[in-house]
């Protein structure tokens, strides 16, 4: 399963493109902009929090105190505001397990994000280029999807759509969960497109065990 990240950084459009860059990456992230919504997440198990220090609500350092006290042992990484020698001290003295401050480039962050988690848990997550389900097998990295040697014609949605559920395999999500995952985040349509894309999917390769959740969405059993 994916390395699952809670990440708290208050400018939106920071936010979305640290999210879409560890989401690359085969992290499963989730985004808060502000600590009130953090805060309710604390009993959740993520394997790290990235934190800026400078919130609307709070402040990162308060966070930082109220995850340790539920799970002492989450590693966190701290953001903090341009030049701010006295943050990076402070942070170390509390005991985060790194530090970035801005500006950086949202790779800078990854490669620090890979190396904690290598740290904290061992090697990184890899993904298997080739994957077998029931009788389909799908190539990661040229894109493609083939059953008993014929090759099927997904759209790059719908191979995203297929990729997402193979790495959250066993796991339910709403429609509106895999619209904010995979569409962008200025996509104003239905989220009726999740139930088209699937069902075009569905139709190219029946066989895939992709299965509805009625009253809460989709998964895929593996």
């Amino acid at each position: 399963m994916p390395y699952t990240i809670n990440l708290v950084e208050d400018n939106e459009d920071l936010n979305s493109i640290l999210k879409k860059y560890l989401e690359n990456e085969g992290y499963l992230v989730e985004g808060f902009l502000d600590g009130q919504s953090a805060q309710h997440k604390l009993l959740s198990t993520p394997d790290l929090w990235i934190l800026d220090i400078m919130l609307p609500d709070t402040n990162g350092y308060t966070l930082f105190k109220e995850i340790k006290n539920v799970h002492p042992h989450i590693p966190i990484i701290f953001i903090s505001a341009k030049n701010q020698e006295i943050d990076r001290v402070v942070g170390l003295e509390l005991g985060c397990d790194d530090y970035i401050s801005k500006p950086f480039l949202p790779r800078e962050l990854v490669i620090k994000t890979n190396k904690l988690i290598e740290l904290t848990y061992g090697a990184k997550h890899t993904y298997h280029k080739i994957i077998k389900i029931n009788n389909y097998i799908i190539n990661r990295e040229n894109h493609t999807i083939s059953n008993d040697d014929v090759s099927l014609s997904l759209s790059s949605k719908e191979f995203e759509l297929l990729l997402f559920f193979i790495d959250n395999s066993n796991q339910i999500f709403t429609r509106e969960q895999i619209l904010n995952r995979l569409w962008d985040k200025n996509y104003f349509g239905s989220d009726r497109v999740v139930d088209d894309t699937i069902r075009r999917l569905r139709k190219k390769a029946p066989n895939l065990p992709i299965e509805t959740v009625y009253g809460y969405g989709y998964r895929l059993v593996k």
